[in-house]
């Protein structure tokens, strides 16, 4: 079975390779998440601390200036949170689920992470978004596995 799921603002559907758009696909989805998107040290500290809820097609997107090794942790979170790790090119490696809000546990990565989408808790799974996902969006640039035409 396959899905597709598009993000429509204000009656109309958002443009690809939006900076507020994180677009995923493998062979059986397609998905647009609208996305706040944090690339400083500060705003991925934040992160979605003391958010008490997000809508089922939004999230997180964090942007790191390299491939390095991630974790998180879920402090001051209040909603659970699925956590979905990718590699430079926007290619998934791992998918967390349902981070349990307020939990001090480390959640790991990997070790070559690039980006990270927070999403509420169980729509990964019900969406099918799992490890060769591939991410589309502008701040992955030329290293795009699924790059912007």
């Amino acid at each position: 079975m396959s899905f597709l799921f598009l993000l429509f603002v204000g009656g109309t559907a958002v443009a690809d390779c939006a900076p507020g758009v994180a677009e995923f696909r493998d062979d059986a989805l397609q998905a647009q998440f609208r996305v706040d998107v944090v690339d400083t040290v500060e705003s991925r500290a934040r992160g979605l601390m003391f958010v008490e809820q997000m809508g089922m097609f939004e999230g997180m997107l964090f942007v790191y200036d390299r491939p390095q090794q991630v974790s998180f942790w879920m402090k001051n979170t209040l909603i659970p949170l699925d956590m979905i790790f990718m590699d430079a090119a926007g290619v998934v490696q791992k998918v967390h689920a349902n981070a349990v809000p307020g939990d001090l546990t480390g959640i790991p990565g990997g070790d070559a992470i690039q980006y990270v989408l927070e999403i509420n808790g169980g729509v990964a799974e019900e969406l099918g978004i799992r490890p060769g996902a591939e991410m589309r969006h502008p701040a992955i640039g030329t290293a795009a596995a699924w790059g912007c035409d």
